[in-house]
């Protein structure tokens, strides 16, 4: 099959807006923002309204048991696993129009395109809306082979079990073991989502090659001092709780700002008794430790134990810190970060190279199949809020990558193996 120029074949920019607009009416707030949490009414009016514009796009649609809502287009070869890409149209309260949904319907706008010209890949392609990114990631996770098998912690944001949430939607939460998809069910995933980060707008870069999403390592760290009266305490009698967590919060930001991509942040402090009067006896806060290299996590956090026991030593305080959470980097694969860095200088889009910080559905897909990610900017470096903002140009650029991409890859892993059903004119 012979595709169509790189410079010809172009997705309707006016219709991806339309689409991103019309689905940001639904879970409207007052202040211009969207809240759409997963598995409530207005989620469910949204995945109606994608599902029909799946169907308007030439794909047949499926509901699994986690609730993934899957489009699919069909290839030449019938029995080829799936070029795959989307995202999540779920939010966090008060969010903007893009983040996840973006991603989607970039997806559906890519067949529409592909159909109106009468074309097919050699793979079918999938468009997929994974089931509540934002919270518990049940979706990607499920397709991944990567649940625990305790239903409680994937409950609702109210407490709802999960098995209520999914009957909603259409999926089984006693079937969900099946949804699980093997290596050679999926020929590679692509998504395509805002950056919602400064990076690209500050480099002045159109499209961001992802070069993996970062492994993320969250600690509780507690310091015990002594509380007593402020009033009649002396100062060099004093074991500080909160003067020592203060050295601690510094320490980290001096070793996450040494050179490098590592980002270290503590977010949340609770102070024991807080009250004004006295000295605080116990602190507890949070670490949150992100990189793209599972070694220099471990450097970092191994810089950070030492300024800790320093400090812990200086101030007469004990400190200990606990492991809350440990995800580790997945890689874009180099073929596919390749292949959109080729299809940006063929577009004549600017790009650059970039780690993705936040988690994503393709943190999951990495574990079962080649992984890449398409960035576009977010004005401001603004996400999860109403202030979120990508242009149409944008919102066009990354839709044009990605249809280009994903006829890149299709002929990277054409199989001679397969038979086509049918023959594309």
């Amino acid at each position: 099959m012979v595709y169509q120029a790189v410079s010809t074949l172009t997705i309707n920019r006016d219709r991806l807006t339309t689409m991103i607009r019309q689905l940001a009416q639904l879970g409207k707030l007052p202040n211009g923002g969207v809240q759409r949490l997963a598995f409530s009414s207005e989620d469910c009016q949204a995945r109606a309204l994608v599902h029909r514009w799946m169907v308007e796009a030439g794909m047949t649609v499926a509901i699994d048991e986690a609730g993934n809502m899957v489009g699919r287009y069909p290839g030449r070869f019938s029995e080829a696993p799936p070029l795959v890409t989307g995202s999540h149209i779920d939010t966090v309260p008060n969010a903007g129009h893009y983040d996840g949904t973006y991603g989607v319907l970039a997806g559906i706008e890519v067949v529409k395109t592909l159909g109106e010209q009468g074309q097919q890949l050699d793979h079918p392609i999938e468009v997929i809306v994974f089931t509540d990114e934002e919270r518990t990631m049940v979706g990607c996770k499920a397709i991944a082979g990567r649940l625990l098998p305790d239903s409680e912690l994937y409950r609702s944001r109210d407490g709802e079990p999960v098995q209520d949430c999914l009957e909603r939607i259409g999926g089984n939460w006693e079937g969900i073991h099946q949804v699980r998809r093997s290596p050679e069910k999926v020929t590679a995933f692509v998504e395509l989502h805002i950056e919602q980060g400064p990076i690209l707008i500050n480099e002045g870069k159109q499209i961001g090659v992802v070069m993996g999403v970062v492994g993320q390592q969250r600690y509780w760290i507690t310091v015990e001092g002594q509380s007593s009266h402020a009033g009649t305490t002396p100062m060099s009698m004093r074991c500080d709780a909160l003067v020592a967590a203060s050295q601690v919060v510094l320490a980290i930001n001096q070793v996450g700002n040494q050179p490098g991509d590592q980002v270290a942040t503590v977010g949340r402090m609770n102070l024991h008794p807080n009250v004004p009067n006295s000295i605080p006896g116990k602190v507890e806060m949070s670490l949150d430790l992100r990189d793209l290299s599972s070694d220099r996590l471990d450097q970092i956090l191994a810089e950070i134990q030492q300024a800790i026991d320093g400090i812990a030593a200086d101030t007469g305080t004990q400190i200990s810190m606990t492991q809350r959470l440990n995800n580790e980097p997945s890689p874009a694969n180099s073929h596919i970060q390749h292949a959109i860095a080729q299809v940006c200088e063929d577009l004549d889009l600017s790009y650059c190279r970039l780690p993705s910080r936040a988690s994503h559905d393709a943190q999951e897909m990495a574990h079962i199949t080649d992984m890449g990610m398409i960035f576009v900017p977010s004005e401001g470096g603004i996400s999860h809020s109403e202030a979120e903002y990508t242009s149409p140009e944008d919102c066009t650029n990354g839709a044009n990558v990605l249809l280009h991409t994903l006829m890149q890859l299709d002929q990277h892993y054409r199989s001679n193996s397969l038979s086509p059903t049918n023959t594309v004119v």
